[in-house]
């Protein structure tokens, strides 16, 4: 599929303001800057719409906040190019800034590629907040603030409730019922405890993501190195950094790729005798 789009072509004339009319109108969403759609997360639902049942949704990340998250996007994107043999080169480095011209050139690209697709004409039978509650951290999301809505109900009826409802079972908090003078189960100690031990998962929870990023952080200098060479060490690392997640064999490919080139640098002993 033909997809190169000169730059003084039409497709980049289009203004932000009617860029955002078209995602928001499809998707069902309210984005206001150009800028908030540089997760890639808007892109990869657009040729879900586009192409249904191309785009693994469920690997695609609407609560998408670092560079990571956006980088992983990105790759569901570039994956469902390449299977469409759609030419587009993305420039990840750029996107993942943030930085509105260049979330607006491609997403000017995305629109024009788009409405040549059949027309342009809407998928009427797509459910676009269907498809995005597919998505896996979408969905978590929907499902813990359910769960922990659910939780403080349970709470708040247990706090509220008489003798015949008993206290509430919590096999680590060895804790006994204390009735308030109304004649209720007073619940304060354990709200307490529930709150510190929200606390500290919360405390985790960052430690971890400074921890992933830490780490992201030195992979991603040793991309940029490995970008700017061709020797076959390189070659062999971003075997391994760009093998997609069901790709177990990409060690494997990385090392023959050094294999190959020990073997090129060995000299045929006969070859050094004419050369001698």
């Amino acid at each position: 599929m033909a997809s190169n789009i000169g730059m003084m072509d039409s497709a980049y004339f289009v203004g932000r303001n009617e860029i955002l009319q078209w995602i928001n109108n499809r998707l069902q969403l309210n984005l206001s800057k150009i800028e908030e759609a540089a997760s890639g997360a808007v892109q990869c639902q657009m040729m879900d719409m586009t192409f249904p049942g191309v785009v693994p949704m469920h690997k695609v990340n609407f609560d998408a906040k670092t560079e990571y998250d956006f980088i992983q996007n990105y790759k569901v994107l570039q994956d469902v190019f390449s299977k469409l043999k759609i030419d587009k080169h993305i420039e990840v480095n750029k996107l993942v800034k943030a930085r509105p011209l260049d979330n607006l050139e491609l997403l000017q690209w995305l629109k024009r590629y788009c409405d040549s697709i059949n027309g342009g004409i809407m998928n009427e039978n797509y459910d676009p907040v269907e498809r995005r509650c597919k998505g896996g951290k979408d969905r978590s999301s929907r499902t813990t603030q359910k769960n922990s809505k659910s939780m403080q109900a349970n709470i708040m009826q247990n706090c509220g409730s008489d003798d015949r409802v008993g206290p509430r079972k919590t096999p680590d908090l060895k804790q006994e019922k204390v009735h308030s003078p109304n004649g209720g189960v007073d619940c304060t100690e354990e709200i307490q405890v529930l709150s510190q031990e929200i606390t500290d998962l919360k405390l985790s929870v960052d430690l971890l993501g400074k921890e992933r990023d830490f780490y992201f952080g030195k992979l991603r200098d040793v991309e940029i190195l490995c970008q700017a060479s061709s020797v076959p060490m390189a070659v062999a690392i971003k075997k391994i950094l760009y093998a997609a997640d069901e790709k177990e064999s990409a060690l494997s490919e990385a090392q023959q790729v050094l294999s190959e080139s020990l073997d090129s640098d060995v000299v045929d002993p006969e070859e050094e005798k004419s050369v001698d």
